[in-house]
């Protein structure tokens, strides 16, 4: 192969790496959201089956990819951007950085976009336990990079 084949692939592979990673932090942030408010209304006396939770699961998902999976896409990519950054520096560190990265990058999408504009694109986000469950979605992302990046396949350039 010549060095463009060679760089395609690889820039190929990172791409794909990468989206399957805003795809697992985007839907379990988003499913964390939905089943919050299930949650809620289950407190107030709301009794929703199993097939109307997967139906608003759903529905949320379809939702809110139109504002919400764009700002996750963009703070992961900045996050992973710094994240290989320091791991040029401290390799060994590359897991736990990656993980860091994600829960970090959804956390300053909702404490970032509340500060400027006092908004919260995700209504779970108001509450700590909340803002917690969007970091571990975060997270998640952080470590699907890393585990795919990991792969035979992302290896061989």
């Amino acid at each position: 192969m010549n060095n463009w084949q060679i760089i395609t692939r690889f820039l190929t592979i990172r791409l794909a790496i990468y989206l399957a990673a805003v795809v697992v932090a985007y839907l379990l942030a988003s499913v964390a959201a939905t089943q919050s408010v299930v949650s809620s209304l289950a407190a107030m006396g709301v009794d929703l089956d199993f097939a109307e939770r997967v139906d608003m699961t759903l529905n949320d998902i379809a939702g809110m990819a139109g504002m919400f999976l764009p700002m996750v896409a963009f703070g992961l990519l900045i996050a992973f951007m710094a994240a290989a950054l320091v791991c040029r520096y401290w390799a060994g560190w590359r897991v736990p950085l990656y993980i860091l990265a994600g829960a970090t990058a959804l956390v300053c999408i909702h404490l970032g976009l509340n500060l400027a504009f006092g908004i919260t694109p995700v209504a779970v986000a108001r509450t700590s336990g909340g803002l917690a469950t969007q970091a571990l979605a975060g997270a998640a992302g952080g470590l699907t990079y890393v585990a795919l990046s990991r792969m035979p396949f992302a290896r061989e350039t």
